[in-house]
């Protein structure tokens, strides 16, 4: 039973991937929960973003878009 409930509690955390635009500066911040950094990054050690401002499209290491994810080591789940 506890581990259901810690299973849940994991589900629920939100993970912050923030970056900065290499070309114009800006930044960006998404909230995703390990769900979704699963779905939508699997298994890549880099995050692939595109800038709103100047849509410069541009790769970031996932430990520095998200220490917090990679430091619990969920991509290798």
């Amino acid at each position: 039973m506890q581990k259901e409930i810690n299973m849940t509690e994991k589900r629920k955390k939100r993970y912050q991937i923030q970056t900065s635009c290499p070309q114009c500066g800006c930044s960006a911040v998404n909230h995703l929960s390990a769900d979704e950094i699963k779905k939508n990054f699997s298994d890549v050690p880099n995050v692939e973003m595109e800038c709103d401002e100047c849509m410069l499209k541009y790769n970031t290491p996932m430990e520095e878009a998200c220490p917090e994810w990679d430091a619990e080591c969920h991509l290798k789940e």
